[in-house]
């Protein structure tokens, strides 16, 4: 019981517990249908591209992996969320595919070359999501407004923007060096590569600067924090400036993928994936401590949940009722009466295992 007791206990338990728990769904799926219990990790090879379903989350889960790094930002240092990433993502996609169109489409709404080179279009995604990250930065570190309800601003303007932006039209750009950000490298998908380049650059300059020590102290006490000699604003600031950059680099994926910038579904519901896998990687939303393996590992297990769910044939609406049961028991196990309900139970086991011994 003890090195249970101490299992449960490791911060990756939670994430890598329910990754396994949604595999086991798979396997036991797969033995009812009269499959192999391997098939869910079975790789293919289909015309010199990797396929699979464990290909398919890598790949499909990317852009939430890439939004949950910042959310894992956001959540630590200011104890609050950002759930303007999914309408950043879409302003991101629009602003890149206008560039690269070049201004005027009203006339025509797809290109079959570049009006600008396409580096122009990467950079303006990226500066638009910084821009964006520092606006909802601004406002919560500087001017004190609640995480929530400065993001709502973004959240509710920036798909409208993307859309003003493109003149209301779905964008198409038939150029085939577009859309390799969202396609293969070889034999591998590019979003896969790119979701692991951002959690590798964001690791090592956690773990080899003082940057991550100082987000988690701020996020635990702002005001200690900043009398210990830390910026706590800046240090906020740049949470959501990061988390910003992050909704660019997922809008380039995401409308790499699609080759086009729709502004009215890029990016739709993802700030709730983002937050949930936060949640599901162990980290409390209140703020301090985080784990950033735990969050890329949510966002995974988030899309193969959502996989499981397509393989069995259940309805797309659904989806959100089984996420909901998860968000649920995630907030409810984090709440501070449960947490202090078990840590009465196990205080009264203790001692009641040491009047046994003593008897």
């Amino acid at each position: 019981m003890t090195k249970l007791k101490k299992l449960t206990q490791k911060r990756l338990f939670l994430p890598v517990f329910c990754m396994l728990l949604v595999l086991c769904v798979n396997i036991i799926y797969d033995l009812s249908q009269g499959n192999e219990f391997y098939n869910f990790f079975k790789i293919t090879m289909t015309n010199g591209l990797l396929g699979g379903r464990i290909i398919n989350i890598l790949n499909r889960g990317s852009e939430v992996a890439i939004l949950a790094i910042g959310m894992t930002l956001v959540v630590s240092s200011s104890a609050g969320t950002d759930i303007s990433v999914g309408s950043v993502m879409s302003l991101c996609a629009s602003f890149c595919c206008m560039l690269v169109a070049g201004f005027g489409v009203s006339s025509v709404s797809s290109a079959d070359e570049f009006a600008m080179p396409l580096v122009v279009g990467l950079i303006g995604a990226l500066l638009m999501g910084c821009l964006c990250g520092a606006f909802n930065g601004a406002l919560v570190a500087y001017l004190n407004i609640q995480p929530m309800v400065a993001t709502l601003i973004l959240w509710s303007a920036a798909r409208a923007i993307g859309l003003l932006l493109c003149n209301n039209l779905i964008v198409y750009i038939r150029v085939p060096e577009f859309g390799v950000f969202g396609g293969y490298i070889g034999p591998v998908p590019t979003p896969i590569i790119i979701a692991a380049v951002c959690v590798a650059v964001t690791s090592v300059v956690l773990k080899k600067t003082a940057m991550g020590m100082y987000i988690q102290a701020v996020g635990i006490n702002k005001k200690a924090s900043r009398i210990a000699g830390l910026n706590s604003k800046r240090i906020i600031f740049a949470c959501y400036l990061l988390c910003g950059l992050c909704a660019g680099i997922a809008g380039i994926v995401a409308s790499s993928r699609i080759t086009s910038a729709d502004s009215n579904n890029i990016g739709l519901d993802m700030e709730l994936d983002a937050i949930l896998a936060v949640a599901l990687g162990g980290n409390s939303l209140g703020g301090g401590r985080f784990n950033l393996a735990g969050s890329i590992i949510g966002a995974y297990t988030i899309q193969a949940i959502t996989t499981t769910m397509f393989a069995m044939g259940v309805s797309t609406a659904v989806n959100p009722v089984f996420k909901a049961i998860i968000v649920i028991a995630i907030v409810a196990v984090q709440a501070p009466p449960v947490k202090a309900w078990f840590k009465k139970r196990a205080v009264a086991k203790t001692v009641s295992q040491k009047e046994v011994a003593h008897v």
